[in-house]
């Protein structure tokens, strides 16, 4: 059907994730297909609007897109070689034009995080893809005559032709504490699979895996190994502070984010740059410190152990009961999330220290997951 006139729709789709995209607000409009964005600006603050779209002599092809491709210098690079014209600096349009020369081949070559959705008028298809690992959150949920997605479940729920209902299924999720992939709680919803393209056409849906984690022999020693781990942290780190606004670091102390953080710290140096470092506590936390089986020692000391060595602008975020007890800090938590759940106090003392964050930078770098791939 005709969606140009579902404007409302997709607005008030779009709105439920102003948090997510607090500094520009946009949507695009062909015969059957609607898109709407949210914009956190990161890279080229003025050219980076999204949706995106550029014309082509079959049609128009546009994209709306969450995260970042480090390694769209290179990509650029390329795409101008195969005669690719650029009126940004942005990745968005890197990401786009890879799409316009590589179909649904470009997300192999894409090193980053991400989730974004192509409409294709000159095929009338939409293409959504998640990055490897997962990190950017994507949702789609399959109507009669097409398909409702977005970043989080709140968006899709926003339209009135998706069912509010949990199943049995849906409940065993929220209290299994394990998490089934493609699962998203709500009935009728599913996560795009990280690694994963949904193609969405007059056909129906189809669904192929661009990447999977294989197991492989490992054949190098210790020595070779570290140097190797060294070499990806160096590079890693170094694309992620790519950014035209203020960057910062998450440090807990702990080996990951103290790792990260020196890198960082070191990095910037060399342009002469200082890092700014943020951590979380708690009134009384280090002073009644109790050891228990999760926790042996309390973070603070370490994480200023290392600020004061890699010489960062550090500053803790200091949490009281009653600020985390507030119930209008759980019911923005729990609105956050979806669903009525998380660990403890866990999520609310998040939601107040990227709060206090946001006053500072845009940016933050963090050790999250880190202990997933170093087991």
């Amino acid at each position: 059907r005709d969606l140009r006139a579902e404007l409302a729709t997709v607005e008030a789709m779009t709105e439920t994730m102003s948090c997510r995209g607090p500094d520009d607000s946009g949507t695009w409009f062909a015969e059957h297909a609607a898109l709407g964005h949210r914009r956190l600006a990161i890279i080229d603050l003025p050219g980076g609007r999204q949706p995106m779209s550029v014309d082509t002599p079959r049609g128009a092809v546009a994209i709306v897109y969450s995260g970042e491709a480090y390694n769209f210098t290179e990509l650029r690079a390329e795409l101008i070689r195969r005669g690719h014209q650029f009126r940004t600096d942005s990745d968005t349009e890197v990401v786009l034009h890879a799409y316009l020369e590589w179909g649904d081949a470009l997300a192999e070559r894409l090193n980053g995080m991400y989730a974004f959705a192509i409409w294709d008028s000159r095929e009338d298809k939409l293409v959504m893809v998640r990055d490897r690992m997962g990190i950017k959150p994507f949702y789609y949920y399959e109507t009669p005559d097409g398909v409702l997605f977005g970043s989080e479940p709140k968006a899709i729920l926003a339209n009135p032709a998706a069912e509010h209902t949990v199943t049995l299924d849906g409940i065993r999720e929220l209290f299994a504490f394990i998490k089934t992939p493609g699962h998203a709680v709500w009935k009728g919803m599913h996560e795009v699979e990280p690694g994963t393209i949904v193609t969405v056409s007059s056909s129906g849906l189809r669904t192929t895996r661009y990447w999977a984690l294989q197991t492989r022999p490992h054949p190098d020693d210790q020595a070779t190994s570290v140097a190797h781990v060294r070499e990806l942290l160096e590079d890693i780190v170094r694309r992620q502070l790519v950014a035209d606004v203020p960057r910062c670091t998450l440090l807990s102390g702990g080996l990951d984010s103290s790792a990260m953080t020196a890198l960082a710290a070191r990095q910037l140096a060399e342009t002469g740059q200082t890092v700014r470092s943020f951590a979380v506590d708690f009134v009384g936390q280090t002073e009644s410190f109790v050891a228990d089986e999760l926790r042996s020692t309390p973070d603070t000391p370490y994480a200023h152990d290392v600020a004061e060595k890699s010489g960062t602008e550090h500053q803790d975020i200091v949490l009281s009961s009653d600020k985390l007890a507030d119930p209008d800090v759980r019911a923005k938590v729990i609105r956050a999330r979806d669903i009525p759940t998380g660990l403890g106090d866990m999520d609310a003392s998040l939601y107040l220290l990227f709060k206090s964050i946001r006053e500072h930078s845009t940016v933050a770098l963090s050790g999250e997951s880190a202990d997933e791939v170093f087991g």
